[in-house]
């Protein structure tokens, strides 16, 4: 046996140290340090067996042939917009999120609902309580086979039997390899059974899901190296209290990252949410003040958002400024804006903002809106329901124009709005439009339009 060798890891960003201290020097956590047995052993591939692989030559740019990578229908439309229409062959997809949010569940559905042989490897659960889960979902499937494993040599063994044609690993933090002296979940164990799977992916062209857990800062854990070897980075959000979750893709080497895809938990699993829109809008018997709905886009997909806000007089000294699922530095600078150009004092009030739905949106275009939602508070004076907008808000008060204007007026006019306020620059792809537009320069056009 080889001689064995300690070193120290830090278990928040995975590096490398050569004796103990309290604080790591890279990311300055303090009592993150643990020590890791690795067993000096030579490296074996991951079916134990030397492969004659060809080397491969060196060739100009302009003579290597492209070609469309070939990708497997998940029969998911939310799931499939979010991997860029389908799983590709050979890729390794990392879906990550906290505990109970649905990460199983939903791998479950795709492995009980695709026309493929799939092999779903717990590390978690027994075979019994997947196969509860499954009744629950109400889907059976010949194809999908269950193993309750956590080695990774057994694993394989396993996939040389049964040739599947997707490989699900539930998670990846309970794995482990005998060429590793450590427990599983540590820092060398994760990067060297990824590395495992990573090698197995590509030599077959097998398409593996790991499911992540996560940290308590939200970021996947392990080492931070983990999410540049794999080729998909999935998060999947939302509120336990609440019943939506959205899917987002932090890396994707094919496709979009800008894509999201939205469902709904309910007893029978997750259901897939085809129109969005009508989830993030809340329907309200009256007019209220402080809300506006804002034409928004996620990816290719066009979204109406409702934008609430609550302006008050400041009991205490210092005036809040809370916003959720928006910049709190781009509210404080629309804020500003209004201060000094519309000549709203709201200096000395509460300004408390939300984006209804639990979203979270970088859009420039919901500008206009979120100052609407808060001169219909501070006036308390209800904007009607019948019109949205679509419009960034410059530092000089002028109403600036937006990207890909005529998806956003079609979604409106699908979901029943009368008017959609846009900036006057804007340059309207066609004019026979069902919906009123209505164009404004400045802040100032806004008031007078409005109230």
């Amino acid at each position: 046996m080889a001689k064995t060798k300690t070193t120290f890891f830090c278990q928040n960003c995975g590096t490398q140290h050569p004796k103990w201290i309290g604080k790591c020097s890279a990311c300055n956590e303090w009592n993150t340090i643990v020590e890791e047995v690795i067993q000096k052993e030579e490296k074996r591939n991951w079916k134990q067996t030397t492969v004659n692989k060809k080397v491969n030559k060196v060739q100009k740019i302009n003579e290597i042939t492209t070609t469309q990578e070939e990708r497997i229908d998940t029969l998911n439309t939310e799931l499939n917009r979010v991997l860029g229409s389908g799983l590709v062959k050979g890729s390794i997809v990392l879906l990550g999120g906290e505990p109970g949010i649905g990460k199983s569940t939903l791998v479950l559905q795709i492995a009980l609902n695709v026309n493929q042989k799939v092999l779903y490897v717990s590390g978690e659960e027994s075979q019994s309580q997947i196969k509860i889960r499954a009744e629950r979902l109400k889907s059976t499937n010949d194809n999908c086979l269950i193993l309750t494993e956590t080695k990774t040599q057994n694993i394989f063994k396993i996939i040389g039997e049964t040739n599947p044609d997707i490989v699900v690993i539930d998670s990846v933090q309970t794995l482990h390899t005998d060429y590793i002296e450590a427990s599983p979940g540590s820092i060398s164990q994760i990067r060297e059974t990824s590395a495992e799977l990573i090698k197995f992916s590509k030599e077959t062209d097998t398409p593996v899901i790991l499911i992540g857990h996560i940290t308590k800062e939200g970021s996947i854990a392990g080492p931070k190296i983990l999410e540049h070897m794999v080729d998909v980075v999935l998060q999947f959000e939302g509120d336990r209290n609440h019943t939506y979750r959205i899917l987002r893709a932090q890396k994707n080497r094919y496709g979009s990252t800008a894509e999201l895809g939205i469902y709904e938990m309910l007893g029978s699993g997750l259901r897939e949410v085809s129109n969005p829109s009508e989830v993030l809008i809340s329907e309200k018997d009256a007019d209220l003040t402080g809300t506006a709905i804002s034409a928004t886009l996620e990816g290719m997909r066009p979204l109406m958002i409702e934008v609430q806000a609550l302006v008050s007089t400041a009991v205490y000294g210092t005036p809040q400024r809370s916003a959720t699922g928006y910049n709190i530095k781009r509210l404080n600078m629309l804020l500003a804006v209004l201060e000094k150009r519309a000549g709203f004092r709201l200096g000395a009030k509460d300004v408390f903002l939300n984006i209804a739905g639990g979203l979270k949106v970088e859009d420039p275009a919901i500008d206009l809106a979120v100052v609407c939602s808060i001169l219909s508070s501070n006036e308390d004076e209800a904007i009607p329901q019948n019109i949205c907008f679509a419009a960034e808000v410059g530092l000089s008060g002028e109403i600036r124009a937006v990207t890909r204007i005529d998806q956003r007026i079609l979604e409106a006019e699908k979901l029943g709005f009368d008017k959609i306020m846009l900036s006057k620059f804007n340059k309207i792809p066609k004019n026979k439009y069902d919906i009123e537009i209505i164009k404004v320069s400045k802040i100032e056009d806004v008031v007078k339009v409005l109230f």
